[in-house]
C-alpha cells in the first residue's frame, strides 16, 4: 500500500482517534467534566467512522467488473452516511449527560491538569485534519474530506468545552459545563446532517457542482463555435469519479472517420478540464430533424 493512497491516510484517522480518545477519557477522568466526556465521546465515533473509511475506501479501490462496471466509488458514500449516523447517536449521548449534569451539579477537580491534556488531543486533531483535508482534495475522496471536516468540528467543539470548563474554573458556576456541552451536541446534529445531505446526494446520482459544470460547458461552447452542436448534457459523481454523457451533433456529410476523431479530441479536452471524469458521446447528424427527438432521452 502507498503512503500516498487514501487508504493509508485512513490509517492515519484511524491511529488519531486513537491516540485523542486516551488523551480526552484522561482528562474527563482527571476532571469529571461532562463537557470533556462529550468530546471524548466524539473521538469515539471518530474512531467507528475512520473505521468505516478504511473499509470503504478498500472497496471503492476496486477496479470495474462485470457486476460494477462503472467501478465501486459509491462505496465511499455509505462512509459518510455510516458516520453522519453515528453523530447523531453521539450528540444523543451528550444531551442526555449534560442534562443529567444540569439536574445535579458536580463540582470539577485538578481542571488545569485536564485542560492541558484537552488541549494536545486538539492540536493533534488540528494537524491530522488539515493532512487529510489536503488529501482528500487531491484524491477527490468524500471519505477523506469528511474525515478532516470532522476532525475539524472536533477541534472547535473541543475548544468550546474547554473555554465552557475554564469559565467554570473562574467563575464557579457548575452550569456552565453541561450547558457548553449541550451546545457541543447541537453542533454535531448540524455535521452530521451535513454529512448526511451530500451522502445522500452521491447515492442519489446529483449532477456536478457548478464550478464542474461550467467547465464542461465551456469546452463544448468552443466546439459549438466551429459548427458543432450537442445536446441531452448528463453528469453525475459517483465518489472519485465523474461521468459526462452527451449527444453531439455533427455535419451529416463528414465521414465516421471525421467524426470520430472530433468526439475523440472533444472527450479529451474534457477529461483535462475534469481530471478522473469517464466521457461517453453519442453522434449524431445535424441536419436531420429527428437528431432533436431524444433531448430529453432516457436510457
Amino acid at each position: 500500500m502507498s503512503l500516498d493512497s487514501p487508504k493509508s491516510y485512513a490509517w492515519l484517522s484511524i491511529a488519531t482517534a486513537l491516540a485523542t480518545i486516551a488523551l480526552k477519557g484522561i482528562a474527563w477522568l482527571i476532571t469529571g467534566s461532562v463537557g470533556l466526556l462529550s468530546d471524548a465521546l466524539e473521538s469515539v465515533v471518530n474512531l467507528a467512522g475512520a473505521a468505516m473509511a478504511l473499509a470503504m475506501l478498500t472497496i471503492a479501490e476496486r477496479p470495474a467488473d462485470a457486476g460494477h462496471t462503472f467501478g465501486h466509488g459509491k462505496a465511499e458514500y455509505f462512509s459518510s452516511g455510516f458516520e453522519g449516523l453515528l453523530i447523531l447517536l453521539a450528540a444523543v449521548a451528550i444531551a442526555v449527560a449534560a442534562i443529567e449534569r444540569l439536574v445535579f451539579p458536580k463540582e470539577l477537580e485538578q481542571i488545569g491538569y485536564g485542560l492541558l491534556v484537552s488541549v494536545a488531543a486538539s492540536l493533534i486533531n488540528l494537524v491530522v485534519a488539515r493532512i487529510l483535508l489536503f488529501a482528500g482534495r487531491r484524491h477527490r475522496s468524500i471519505t477523506l474530506e469528511a474525515d478532516a471536516h470532522h476532525l475539524l468540528t472536533d477541534v472547535w467543539t473541543s475548544l468550546g468545552v474547554i473555554l465552557g470548563v475554564g469559565g467554570v474554573a473562574v467563575t464557579g458556576w457548575l452550569w456552565l459545563d453541561p450547558v457548553l456541552a449541550l451546545l457541543v451536541a447541537t453542533n454535531i446534529v448540524w455535521v452530521a446532517w451535513q454529512l448526511l445531505r451530500r451522502s445522500t446526494a452521491g447515492l442519489m446520482d446529483s449532477s456536478l457542482p457548478a464550478d464542474q459544470y461550467a467547465k464542461v460547458i465551456a469546452v463544448l461552447d468552443r466546439y459549438r463555435a466551429l459548427g458543432i452542436d450537442y445536446h441531452a448534457l448528463r453528469t453525475r459523481e459517483a465518489g472519485a469519479r465523474r461521468f459526462i454523457s452527451l449527444h453531439v451533433l455533427v455535419p451529416g456529410a463528414w465521414t465516421i472517420a471525421e467524426s470520430h476523431r472530433m468526439a475523440e479530441d472533444l472527450e479529451r479536452e474534457i477529461r483535462d478540464a475534469l481530471p478522473h471524469a469517464s466521457v461517453f458521446t453519442h453522434l449524431e447528424p445535424i441536419e436531420d430533424p429527428t437528431s432533436l427527438d431524444d433531448i430529453a432521452l432516457d436510457r
